[in-house]
């Protein structure tokens, strides 16, 4: 399967720092308790959804990367604290947009009424200083394009050189690797 191409930005060394583009909150940072999102998905459940939506259990979690995620297998509602921290206002709005995914799990046209209807994001939000950094650096033997990857890969071919189909020619190589993420 071809993987679309990142193009390296400097030939200067890689910063791998997981929160470079972010700076610490000047104060502690005080989220919503756990009850305040319960009476709140009370709230927005019949203010815009008339009480049409079933009953979830809503956590935090110091895992995700991503605002937050809805689980429709578990009926629970995650909300990031790593991504909140940075972003406490956001919190409510997170909230309603993981309540859309309860009865419409993609971001298709209705999710994007809804979500506008409502007043939550339309996409879902993350922050690109909270992903996990490169373990990998691919590179294309042709055109020398270099892929950054977070996990290894089996048989990937460069998106530039071999279009859409996986082509032998243009066969990915794995330039570099670290065992620990590389920090300045």
């Amino acid at each position: 399967m071809p993987l679309p191409p990142v193009k390296p930005k400097s030939p200067s060394p890689a910063n791998f720092d997981l929160f470079a583009g972010l700076k610490a909150p000047s104060k502690p940072v005080d989220l919503p308790s756990v009850d305040d999102l319960y009476r709140m998905f009370s709230i927005y459940n019949r203010q815009y959804f008339d009480n049409r939506l079933p009953a979830v259990k809503i956590c935090y979690t110091r895992r995700m990367t991503a605002a937050g995620g809805y689980y429709p297998a578990k009926r629970e509602i995650r909300i990031s604290t790593r991504y909140h921290h940075h972003f406490p206002d956001e919190v409510y709005d997170t909230l309603k947009h993981e309540m859309i995914h309860i009865i419409n799990f993609k971001h298709d046209a209705a999710f994007k009424r809804m979500a506008r209807r409502i007043g939550a994001s339309v996409r879902a939000n993350d922050h690109p200083a909270l992903r996990k950094p490169p373990r990998y650096v691919y590179i294309c033997p042709h055109c020398f394009t270099e892929y950054p990857r977070v996990k290894r890969l089996r048989m990937a071919s460069c998106g530039k050189c071999s279009g859409k189909k996986y082509d032998e020619r243009f066969k990915l190589v794995l330039k570099r690797s670290f065992k620990k993420p590389v920090t300045p």
